[in-house]
């Protein structure tokens, strides 16, 4: 059963974002770069986040998107709508689509490479946990998503201490931890800056970025 499981890995993998449009995706980013730059960064860091996922293995992907899907988008995603409300409720109604052990992940970390989810959904735990640097989570899972993904209702989300409420509210609810690495988000410039220098050969972040820096000089 571990083999198998193991072999699956998380029964679904979701990816919370939003549609790369200028002036709604970014902004943080401009200055120095333009809303249409700063979107076309956003864009390169959801294809290479989906192109990621398609790497993992899983039963299901599902795209939790706010927004339109575009070429950006490859084969093998479900997309569905954002549910309404603040982040933390479309974070908690994500997991309700969800059956079996379940990982979300957003559209801001670029560098994510498929290694770090390898023991995600087959060791053990309830529950799967990814700290930002600026203080949030880049990644949430959930052995029993149906159960156990209402305990993103109510953390105050875009804040310092958004990871730690979170953490905090899956240890008193009495759940083993997997924990996953700490990444830093794409907020600033700076951010955007960090994050290639991490991201694998090829990536889509790194290249876009690189063809943008003429312009921020």
């Amino acid at each position: 059963m571990n083999a198998q499981r193991e072999a699956a890995g998380p029964d679904t993998l979701l990816v919370i974002a939003k549609e790369p449009v200028p002036g709604r995706v970014k902004t943080r980013l401009t200055p120095p770069y333009t809303p249409l730059e700063a979107a076309a960064l956003a864009e390169a860091a959801l294809t290479d986040t989906l192109n990621t996922m398609l790497q993992v293995p899983a039963r299901r992907r599902v795209l939790v998107l706010d927004g339109a899907p575009g070429p950006w988008l490859p084969p093998g995603f479900e997309v569905v709508p954002q549910a309404s409300g603040g982040l933390d409720e479309r974070i908690a109604a994500a997991f309700a689509l969800c059956d079996g052990p379940s990982l979300l992940v957003g559209m801001d970390t670029p560098q994510l490479t498929p290694r770090l989810l390898t023991d995600v959904g087959s060791d053990g735990h309830d529950a799967w946990f990814g700290p930002a640097a600026d203080g949030g989570f880049w990644a949430l899972g959930f052995a029993d998503p149906g159960r156990d993904g209402v305990l993103v209702r109510g953390v105050p989300m875009s804040t310092d201490r958004t990871g730690a409420i979170q953490r905090r509210r899956l240890t008193e609810a009495g759940l083993t931890i997997g924990e996953l690495p700490l990444l830093r988000d794409v907020d600033t410039a700076a951010d955007a800056a960090s994050a290639a220098a991490c991201c694998a050969p090829g990536s889509r972040f790194a290249a876009t970025l690189a063809s943008l820096a003429e312009s921020v000089r």
